[in-house]
């Protein structure tokens, strides 16, 4: 009896685990191993990362080397004397260091790989912004499909009912035949609406899969005294201020500055002089077999060589190659000064944007709650009113029809402020998991 006592109890534990409605938090990080936008910055991340250790390399010794084995066979033939022969092989090897001791370009590529590391960087902590705010938006889109769809089933459930009374009141005499036909015709409404709700629901469900790599069981919807807070601080200029100076796209782009600026020192390097310490050592050697006046000879030779010293190479002209890669790179200076300037622009206008959705967003989830009590009240009044005779049917579906309107119109507000909450931080560069874990505690779980 305890044996199954025991299984039982597990079976109901399992059984509520397998149902557990997922919550945003699971979702964000199951989007981190799976979608695939974020693997690929992942990985375009690490390609970035790899212009430190090149920019190095030129900066550090070349060592080359060679090795050759030859068998080298001759026959001379001079006038009445007998012809000599030889045959041998030679072999040898060398070794070639060279370190550079002044290469400006080279110089220059080191400091611009700085440069183009922060921005890829840059470029990867935007990209982790990007799932934060997509994985949100694709999971409040679900969670908005299906406060949508069950408001256009319990309007149409009401609306049934209303239409079942109707044809009841026009059997018995007290109503008019009108009044059937509105409600039927608001009934066939709702249904269409509801068709339509639920292919929405499974869009937006699919769009959500796209993003976590596997269809997506029951979400944790939003409680329904969940509050939601204002940003700190409660002044639009800070944001804006903080946009433009810490948003990730303004890095990328100041990053994209540094770098262009370095591109000009390197193009200008090809008018200096390069510098080389070069090192050299080398064997040659050579086993032959003659044969000379008619007698067999031998001869054994080994060569060894080694050197040192500075190699100066100056260029002197070059058909004007350089000076238009100077011009080149001076003006992707200017646009990358474009580039910056509009990416600061953009970045406060988002937190503008976003800062002005958050507040305008509060202010309607207080309208609108304001007015779904309102719309109880007056669909209780109507109901109240066409049952004494004061109010006709029609009067009764606009007032159901503005409770359900009411409801969805919520539900949308609350989300879209929570989404405009996330944007505000992405917007000044500060969008983390720990935002994620704020709005996650407002789910039901």
């Amino acid at each position: 009896m305890l044996l199954r006592a025991l299984l039982a109890t597990l079976s109901l534990t399992l059984a509520g685990q397998v149902l557990a409605a997922e919550d945003l938090m699971q979702i964000y990080r199951q989007a981190l191993d799976s979608d695939p936008q974020y693997a690929a910055a992942r990985a375009t991340l690490e390609a970035g990362q790899e212009k430190r250790p090149q920019a190095l390399s030129g900066l550090l010794p070349v060592v080359a080397g060679n090795a050759n084995t030859t068998w080298n066979h001759y026959d001379l033939k001079v006038g009445p004397y007998p012809s000599a022969k030889q045959g041998y092989n030679s072999n040898g090897w060398a070794l070639q260091l060279t370190q550079p001791v002044f290469r400006w370009d080279r110089i220059a590529t080191y400091r611009q790989s700085g440069a183009l590391v922060a921005q890829s960087e840059a470029q990867f902590a935007q990209a982790r912004q990007d799932l934060v705010l997509r994985v949100a938006q694709a999971y409040f889109d679900v969670l908005y499909a299906q406060e949508n769809l069950a408001a256009l089933k319990a309007q149409k459930v009401a609306i049934g009912q209303q239409l079942a009374q109707a044809k009841k009141s026009f059997e018995v005499g007290t109503a008019t035949i009108t009044d059937t036909h509105e409600a039927q015709s608001r009934f066939d409404l709702a249904t269409a609406q509801e068709l339509a709700a639920d292919a929405d629901l499974e869009v937006k469900r699919r769009a959500l899969a796209a993003i976590i790599g596997r269809e997506p069981g029951e979400l944790a919807r939003l409680k329904a005294d969940a509050r939601l807070t204002p940003p700190e601080p409660q002044a639009m200029t800070p944001w804006v201020e903080s946009a433009q100076r810490d948003n990730f796209l303004v890095q990328v782009q100041q990053a994209g500055l540094e770098a262009a600026e370095r591109e000009v020192d390197k193009q200008r390097a090809g008018h200096l002089p390069s510098v080389d310490v070069v090192a050299n050592q080398g064997y040659t050697g050579s086993l032959s077999q003659s044969v000379l006046n008619g007698y067999p000879a031998a001869l054994d030779s080994k060569t060894n060589t080694y050197s040192v010293g500075l190699q100066v190479t100056i260029p002197l002209f070059q058909g004007g190659y350089v000076n238009s890669k100077t011009r080149e790179a001076q003006a992707q200076r200017q646009a990358a000064i474009a580039n910056l300037d509009n990416a600061r622009r953009s970045a406060a206008l988002a937190a503008q944007q976003s800062y002005l959705g958050v507040m305008s967003g509060l202010a309607q989830v207080k309208a609108y709650e304001a007015a779904l009590a309102s719309s109880n009240l007056a669909l209780e009044s109507n109901k109240l009113g066409y049952e004494v005779g004061v109010r006709i049917n029609i009067d009764v579906l606009n007032a159901e029809q503005q409770v359900y309107t009411t409801t969805r119109d919520l539900a949308k507000s609350r989300l879209d402020t929570l989404v405009a909450q996330l944007k505000l931080k992405s917007a000044v560069g500060a969008l983390a998991e720990e935002d994620i874990g704020r709005v996650n505690v407002l789910l039901e779980h």
